[in-house]
């Protein structure tokens, strides 16, 4: 009896040591899609301290890795990733996001990385700066330096990282800055040619993609018509194209137009209103258009003119009248009036003196993350219906949150979001997002 006992022990502490064995062979089979966290981020802040810190390598390559760990469906070209430890999208949450960048192995050449220095309009100012244009890889025209490096907007392992970083950050909504095809800004090239790959990898990741129409020039009634019926035709029809319920019970897509106030409100009431010469309304291509505001007048004339609603764009507190946090709750009650939309504008902080060296009066510091708290903070007290972030890779103004990095040479030494991660402002998104969702529950009772 002894005997089997002895037997018995022995075996099972074979058996218990064999389990150990294969636990051990499993955990370190860690699939790279991992990589930015799990769920992503939660070592950001001190109270998840106790999660280790995400290896920087691993970070880089989480948009490969990520496609390797995907499934294509049979009779579709869209690809499904298994989002089980990513945070809901917030459809409420808007992000303004940009596809400029260029780099020599997709472009040729560096794009918006190697920006200009712009001079100052008064001469005796701008002989005080320096003057010429970035050198990447290392001297960039940005304050911060990407996580990713001086990556191309066309490389889709970028696109795919992208997504989800933003979709981390219970992000559901990407603001797509947009020129017609042909055109595009004074430092980049056309790339409309890029909206469905963008649109598929939005898709994988359960984000809807609206247009952020950018101010080319002649921009009108007559051309921003066409330029609304070239994205529907087009784009419309992707699962990702986003379209939002209005007052009446409609369902549309909505269309941000930057710099809106260019053009005379008369010339937007041709497109816009019912009566209009151009008018848009009741079409198959009608929409939710969303103009921006800078000064105070001009919420009056996005009434006259027939838009839907507005934003202020801006994440510098104070530079405008529209993004100044303590006007934001007359402007919300001026759209509840007149049955507009307000949708406040939210950034972490703004520096541009890499590219304005000279415009130092407007640069907002992030104070470790509270900036970007105070705004959302102020966002959340007005109760809007949508609140819209400035941005995600702005990285020329300094008002991205995606994921940047500790960096200095013997040019420069760029900012960063130390003593915190990488991710901090992803993190942050994420938390405020949350408590956005909780909030209009409240407001709803």
């Amino acid at each position: 009896m002894l005997r089997f006992r002895r037997r018995t022990c022995i075996t099972l502490g074979i058996f218990i040591l064999f389990v150990c064995f294969i636990m051990m062979g499993l955990k370190t089979l860690r699939p790279d899609s991992a990589a930015f966290g799990s769920p992503f981020g939660l070592g950001l802040l001190p109270k998840f301290q106790r999660e280790a810190e995400p290896d920087t390598e691993s970070r880089v390559q989480a948009g490969p890795s990520a496609q390797t760990q995907s499934i294509i469906l049979q009779g579709s070209a869209i690809m499904q990733t298994d989002t089980v430890d990513l945070p809901p999208p917030n459809y409420d949450l808007h992000i303004f996001y940009y596809t400029w960048y260029g780099n020599p192995q997709f472009d040729g050449k560096y794009i918006h990385w190697n920006h200009k220095l712009l001079k100052h309009w008064d001469a005796k100012i701008a002989n005080n700066f320096p003057n010429g244009e970035h050198k990447p890889p290392d001297d960039i025209g940005a304050n911060f330096y990407p996580e990713l490096g001086p990556y191309s907007s066309k490389d889709p392992s970028v696109i795919d990282a992208h997504m989800k970083q933003m979709r981390s950050a219970s992000i559901g909504v990407v603001s797509l800055s947009w020129y017609p095809p042909g055109m595009s800004d004074d430092n980049g090239e056309p790339w409309d040619d890029l909206v469905p790959v963008i649109l598929d990898a939005a898709h994988k990741y359960e984000l809807k993609v609206t247009f952020h129409i950018e101010p080319y020039q002649s921009r009108d009634d007559r051309s921003l018509r066409s330029n609304v019926v070239y994205i529907i035709d087009k784009y419309g029809s992707h699962p990702a194209f986003y379209h939002s319920k209005t007052s009446t019970g409609r369902t549309l897509p909505m269309f941000y137009i930057y710099d809106s106030y260019i053009t005379s409100p008369d010339t937007w009431a041709n497109l816009l209103t019912l009566s209009g010469s151009q008018s848009i309304r009741n079409t198959p291509y009608d929409g939710i258009f969303i103009a921006l505001l800078v000064e105070e007048k001009h919420k009056y004339d996005i009434h006259r003119s027939g838009f839907d609603g507005l934003y202020t764009y801006f994440a510098t507190n104070g530079f405008s009248f529209g993004s100044s946090h303590h006007h934001w709750s007359s402007l919300k009650t001026f759209c509840d009036t007149n049955n507009l939309i307000f949708i406040p504008s939210v950034g972490p902080g703004y520096i541009d003196t890499s590219i304005r060296p000279w415009n130092f009066q407007n640069t907002r510091n992030r104070i470790n993350g509270k900036y970007y708290e105070t705004a959302l903070n102020a966002a959340l007290m007005v109760r809007p219906s949508i609140i819209s972030i400035t941005s995600f890779n702005e990285w020329h103004e300094g008002t991205q949150i995606e994921a940047a990095i500790p960096k200095k040479n013997g040019l420069v030494k760029y900012e960063d979001y130390l003593p915190y991660k990488p991710n901090m402002y992803l993190q942050l998104t994420r938390k405020w997002s949350e408590k956005f969702v909780k909030e209009k529950e409240q407001w709803l009772v």
